[in-house]
């Protein structure tokens, strides 16, 4: 096993899926393959706790875009490739 080649090559497209609901918010972080399916490459979900259960569901959506970014920016920084929210 060779330990310097990439264990991920990324496709030339990111797409990320990011939902809020009232207890619970969530993300895929998927890229598109050369056989044009998509994959996912990393997942994100985390219980709301009781301060943010009463946030609106527009700051809701927002923070799970911050933290669905923060935990994949080791994908994302330094990337060449541009992706989608």
């Amino acid at each position: 096993m060779d330990l310097m080649r990439p264990m991920l090559l990324f496709s030339e497209i990111l797409v990320t899926g990011i939902t809020a609901l009232d207890y619970i918010m969530g993300g895929v972080l998927s890229m598109k393959c050369k056989d044009n399916k998509w994959r996912p490459v990393a997942y994100v979900s985390k219980l709301l706790n009781d301060i943010e259960k009463n946030y609106k569901i527009h700051d809701k959506e927002i923070l799970a875009v911050i933290r669905c970014l923060e935990a994949w920016r080791y994908f994302l920084e330094g990337a060449w490739i541009k992706f989608k929210v």
